[in-house]
């Protein structure tokens, strides 16, 4: 064990830990929730630092044979959080121990980074850890810094590069709904408003209204991200940069820009984005805006699909795993319903995330760790669900034909096409006929010898502009 101490006191630390007294203290203080600090965040982070570090060196506020060792750190640092986020490893989580639901608006998170920076530095100096006399966590890696604008910093960065994940999802759900479209364009099927039957309609254009619907979400992301470009690096604590220069303001977010090959630039009121979170609220926003759009379309899908035999069963779902441990060969829409939940909880995260961005107060919003977990929480969610929704769902889906002809033919909506050829009057009248004798609709059609079902289905599918020969 080591002690370390601060202002409250001191604490044994265990001797291999890459973490400080202020980690142990915000490890200690808050509930373990069992959920981690998101590796996006984290990378962020680590990259946020190094940009100050770099500024401060050429600043010549940090001197090089501290510049070294934290650099040095730090891009080991970023290497190791790559490989977690890669799936190869989860050794990072050794080191950032912090819980994501935790008090300060991030200072713990903030000190936690700085405290594993610092003693990896140590490390590579050839020193021990917690020697931070030699390389201190504040006073060197959190030089010219503050929470306050180092963990909005890093939740935008982490936000972009999640922000265009989603946005590629959603841009494999459009192709995988353009390729449906395009397969299933000469189906004819019946048209349902308000869930009664409506005019026909074809498959593939209802799978080419849900690819519409992807394409505005796709559109509506990729536009967002210019929200999250203005930062407030160098803001400091509230956004007037006390502690720091004017040369360490001017230069570190193109440093930053430069370390993270995103177009991020300096806020023009970096007092305002220190205190204030709307842009997550607007953002976010639109992230629920797609959900609402997969919602729609997962529930349309439920219900074609619906029965097999005691319901619409137009399209035919790809098995996926049994349905029931009574009803033998029973198969649910299980990809359909987990995308639905996961697009609820999106919208649930909408409500929490503006509340918290309303719950700030004066020069800062100290519930800013709940609104990032959960921000990039959504993120996260929506795009394996949308992966997920491509690859096991949309991509298995194949067409009843023969229900959706016979959906079609036996409901007096298909009368609506007929009428250009006979006259409203005269397909009213069969339409009351085949209530009044209970019969369908196409067999009043064919007792009157006007058409036969085969010029039936031509008339109909001449009214939808289609070619089916």
């Amino acid at each position: 064990m080591r002690t370390e101490k601060d202002s409250l006191g001191q604490m044994e630390i265990p001797s291999d830990a890459l973490y400080g007294i202020h980690t142990l203290r915000s490890y200690n203080n808050f509930p373990k929730s069992g959920e981690k600090v998101n590796l996006h965040l984290i990378k962020a982070f680590f990259q946020v630092k190094l940009a100050a570090a770099e500024t401060n060196y050429k600043c010549g506020l940090l001197l090089k044979e501290k510049y070294d060792p934290i650099s040095e750190a730090i891009e080991e640092l970023i290497h190791e959080t790559d490989s977690c986020i890669k799936g190869d490893m989860s050794s990072i989580y050794e080191k950032v121990i912090v819980d994501p639901y935790q008090g300060g608006a991030g200072t713990s998170l903030n000190m936690n980074i700085n405290e594993v920076i610092a003693n990896t530095a140590l490390e590579i100096a050839g020193r021990n850890y917690g020697d931070y006399d030699y390389i201190h966590p504040i006073d060197d890696v959190n030089m010219s810094q503050s929470t306050n604008d180092t963990f909005p910093t890093a939740l935008k960065i982490a936000s972009i590069t999640l922000l265009r994940e989603l946005q590629e999802s959603f841009a494999l759900l459009q192709n995988s709904l353009q390729k449906k479209e395009e397969e299933f364009k000469n189906i004819l099927k019946l048209g349902r408003t308000q869930f009664q039957d409506a005019v026909p309609i074809t498959l593939g254009q209802e799978f080419g209204a849900y690819a519409q619907a992807i394409a505005r979400d796709r559109w509506r992301l990729y536009n967002a991200e210019e929200r999250l470009r203005s930062v407030n690096l160098g803001g400091t604590a509230v956004g007037n940069s006390v502690s720091t220069t004017r040369e360490y303001v001017l230069n570190v977010n193109s440093i930053l820009k430069k370390i993270t090959k995103l177009p991020v630039a300096k806020s023009e009121d970096l007092i305002d984005a220190t205190q204030n979170m709307d842009v997550f609220v607007e953002v976010h926003g639109i992230v629920k805006a797609g959900a609402v759009s997969i919602i729609k379309i997962c529930n349309d899908l439920r219900f074609m699909s619906s029965g097999p035999n005691g319901g619409i069963g137009e399209i035919n779902l790809p098995p996926k795993q049994a349905g029931s441990s009574i009803m033998p060969g029973k198969v649910n829409p299980v990809i359909l319903e987990n995308a639905i939940q996961i697009c609820e909880l999106v919208k649930g995260h909408d409500v929490v995330i503006s509340n918290i961005a309303g719950g700030g107060n004066l020069e800062l919003n100290p519930f800013g760790p709940l609104l990032a977990h959960l921000f990039l929480k959504s993120l996260e969610l929506l795009r394996e669900s949308n992966r997920n929704l491509v690859e096991n769902c949309i991509e298995g889906i194949t067409a009843n034909e023969e229900r959706c002809k016979l959906n079609l033919i036996n409901s007096s909506a298909v009368a609506a096409s007929l009428i250009s050829t006979f006259g409203y009057d005269t397909i009213q009248e069969l339409v009351k006929y085949a209530y009044n004798n209970n019969i369908p609709f196409v067999k009043a059609l064919m007792k009157s010898k006007l058409l036969s079902e085969d010029q039936i289905y031509e008339i109909i599918s001449k009214d939808l502009g289609l070619n089916l020969e």
